[in-house]
């Protein structure tokens, strides 16, 4: 099944062009995250007409720091929010592959995708919170070769009919026995990271690439090199290169940008030249996080979908070319 009229995909995705999205929650996480009015939130954000909510997998809490992710599992809490909203893409950015089983994975992304048609976009990467491994009882060295070996497994559980599948995750033969429900369209499925494997893996398997923030200049040599080998390893394909941006929205619209950790202290008309310079390297979907945030969220919002939204709208329509 093609990707060219994936819905959420579509929206959010459109070449040499950008999106904007957020990434719950949206106050600054704490030891417990504020989460009361996060559906709110979410409402007021797919009204603005912004393309997507991200979600984090996030297993145990970790006491030493704040990052916590929005604390309820990353599958019940994207259900409970594709119920109360209506057509925004809903992006794991990610399922932790190596300590979830691919067929589980397969099972509920079929069922959201069922369920809420072509609304999820599928970030998976390796994992990177150590202490969700040790209480799982997995190695994390093994993360890469746990990552390579799930993606797989899930990979033909979503694209083909009948697999017939002999992997250390388990046995599924394909004359007996399938995984229902079949997604209404294929799930777009992106690496996060690096998840532990080389750039031409990335490049061959994913649909797609999610990043973490860099320097202007650092993330236009990394979108360079993986654009090259895209085309190489599959010509013709549009995959997607996604970011996250951490911003501290000035109270003064003309504020000059500060570097903050993964972002920028910045009023609104600078932050709009910063993400055109982003959509000029090749950037086409980026999540706001606005953990640094001073300002109530809801005040930010508001704003950014007034003052910088039109900019970088939501794309509608399936052109490609």
């Amino acid at each position: 099944m093609s990707l060219l009229h994936h819905r959420a995909f579509n929206n959010l995705y459109q070449k040499d062009k950008m999106s904007l999205g957020f990434i719950l929650p949206t106050a600054r996480m704490s030891k417990n995250p504020i989460m009361e009015n996060q559906l709110e939130l979410a409402s007021k954000i797919e009204e603005y007409g912004f393309a997507s909510l991200w979600l984090r997998d996030v297993t145990m809490q970790n006491l030493n720091i704040d990052d916590n992710g929005q604390m309820y599992d990353i599958w019940i809490y994207l259900t409970y929010l594709a119920a109360y909203t209506k057509k925004i893409a809903l992006l794991t950015g990610s399922v932790v592959l190596p300590l979830r089983h691919p067929v589980r994975v397969a099972k509920e992304a079929t069922s959201i995708d069922k369920l809420f048609p072509e609304r999820l976009i599928m970030g998976v990467a390796s994992g990177d919170r150590e202490k969700d491994f040790i209480a799982l009882g997995v190695d994390k060295r093994d993360s890469g070769t746990l990552f390579q070996q799930h993606f797989q497994d899930l990979d033909r559980l979503l694209k083909e009919d009948w697999p017939t599948i002999h992997s250390d995750s388990g046995v599924i033969n394909g004359t007996d026995m399938r995984l229902i429900p079949k997604p209404v369209s294929s799930i777009p499925t992106m690496v996060t990271g690096f998840s532990n494997q080389s750039m031409v893996w990335i490049a061959k398997h994913g649909d797609g690439w999610i990043q973490y923030p860099r320097s202007i200049e650092q993330q236009a040599r990394l979108i360079n090199d993986y654009r090259t080998l895209t085309e190489f390893h599959a010509p013709g394909i549009f995959k997607p290169f996604s970011q996250s941006l951490f911003i501290d929205l000035s109270e003064n619209p003309d504020a000059l940008p500060v570097p903050i950790p993964l972002g920028f202290a910045v009023g609104r008309n600078h932050l709009v030249d910063l993400l055109y310079e982003f959509q000029s390297i090749g950037v086409n979907h980026l999540g706001f996080v606005l953990y640094f945030s001073k300002r109530p969220p809801a005040e930010v919002i508001q704003e950014l979908g007034e003052f910088v939204l039109p900019h970088f709208p939501t794309h509608r329509g399936t052109d490609q070319s």
